[in-house]
């Protein structure tokens, strides 16, 4: 090794150790009050993630059952925006998240609005009727079965409430939704939707992977 190979040897082992020396010295000159803030904000960042992020902002939920077939497969997994409707109401053909008997029953269903707040809902010939217009239904797996619609019929359409939307499953024929009312043979039949009672918009699919994306 020739002298300025030894040189260049030598710059490089002073350059690591006063590295070194640097970063001992900035660890002995933290403040106590220094560490105790980089706990408290780590701590802040956990509990933000485990409590407030599901509660507020993002929930996940598993799909249980067909009736959104063939949007939603049964064990999709999928993130719920919770915070997208202090921002804007529901809007037509959204896929929500809702609880039927209210937030303090640990039961939800997936489904898809059609009706909003204030409008007149009627279903005639597989065909929805909003306002006395027909509107598009391009999710629809299969054809509804008219006789068994006992909310929103072409004979007695249903208006809705301020706080009112009317929903379907993809899967109408084993999908139980806004035709049907809480009573007799389908005592979980949600009937329409009360705005308090849903608890956000599915907007991403996340398993299974190969069908990982916006629904």
């Amino acid at each position: 090794m020739d002298m300025k190979e030894t040189q260049t040897s030598q710059a490089k082992t002073m350059v690591v150790d006063d590295l070194q020396e640097n970063r001992k010295a900035a660890r002995k000159k933290r403040s106590p009050f220094s560490i105790i803030f980089e706990v408290l904000l780590y701590v802040a960042i956990i509990v933000f993630c485990i409590f407030v992020v599901p509660t507020y902002i993002l929930q996940r939920t598993v799909v249980d059952g067909n009736s959104m077939q063939d949007t939603l497969q049964n064990g999709d997994s999928l993130l719920v925006n919770k915070f997208i409707y202090r921002i804007h109401d529901p809007e037509r053909y959204d896929i929500i998240v809702f609880y039927p008997k209210g937030h303090d029953v640990d039961e939800y269903y997936v489904k898809r609005i059609y009706g909003l707040p204030g409008e007149t809902v009627y279903i005639d010939n597989n065909s929805i009727y909003i306002n006395g217009k027909k509107i598009d239904d391009p999710y629809a797996k299969d054809a509804m079965d008219d006789s068994q619609i006992e909310l929103g019929t072409k004979e007695k359409p249903y208006t809705l409430k301020s706080d009112e939307y009317y929903v379907l499953g993809d899967h109408r024929s084993v999908s139980l939704d806004s035709r049907s009312i809480p009573q007799g043979e389908d005592p979980d039949a949600p009937g329409p939707v009360k705005r308090e009672n849903i608890a956000g918009k599915v907007f991403l699919r996340i398993w299974p992977l190969n069908q990982f994306g916006k629904p």
